[in-house]
């Protein structure tokens, strides 16, 4: 006689058992390749044990969640700042720690831009830097300066004059560093 309805057969323990090491082996190793390499402090994952490893992405979890705490603190700080004040204040708030004047100089290959920020009362003459980049092989083709708040923001743009010499960034950056802070330092004194 054989039985028709045979219920399917239950895995015995070892099995099981061996089944789990193999999920828990698979999901450790997932968390492990979600942590940086940069943050194990030895040079490579295969050398660390598999508790090592756990507790690396536990110190890493918990310095994700006080790095999350501290700018949700910065955020609160400046929507505070926003709701009691005007628009020029929220923009200072933002800009904290920004020194003025500020420049960027961008290449562009066969052209550059230069942005220039100042506050009112720290201004330099715009005739100064036009004249250092045409010095540096540069011609200016636009210029615009805007005021928000109490910031000047000026906008050069300038091309290459000569295609196959070009400009060295680095020396109209350095020559326009000395211009804006030594004009700075002279209107401090």
């Amino acid at each position: 006689m054989t039985k028709m309805n045979c219920p399917a057969q239950k895995p015995d323990r070892k099995t099981t058992e061996k089944n789990r090491r193999i999920h828990m082996k698979n999901l450790c190793f997932k968390l492990s390749s979600l942590i940086p390499p940069n943050h194990f402090k030895i040079t490579s994952k295969d050398l660390l044990s598999q508790q090592d490893q756990l507790d690396q992405a536990a110190n890493y979890i918990k310095q994700l969640k006080e790095r999350i705490d501290e700018l949700k603190g910065k955020k609160e700080m400046v929507m505070r700042a926003a709701a009691g004040s005007n628009n020029d204040n929220l923009i200072d708030t933002m800009m904290i720690g920004l020194r003025l004047p500020v420049i960027d100089l961008r290449d562009m290959g066969s052209s550059l831009e230069v942005m220039l920020i100042s506050g009112l009362n720290k201004n330099f003459m715009l005739y100064e830097v036009i004249s250092v980049l045409e010095e540096e092989g540069a011609e200016v083709v636009s210029a615009s300066v805007s005021t928000v708040g109490d910031k000047v923001f000026h906008s050069l743009h300038a091309q290459v004059k000569i295609s196959r010499v070009g400009v060295e960034t680095s020396r109209v950056w350095q020559r326009l560093q000395e211009l804006i802070y030594s004009t700075k330092l002279l209107q401090d004194v």
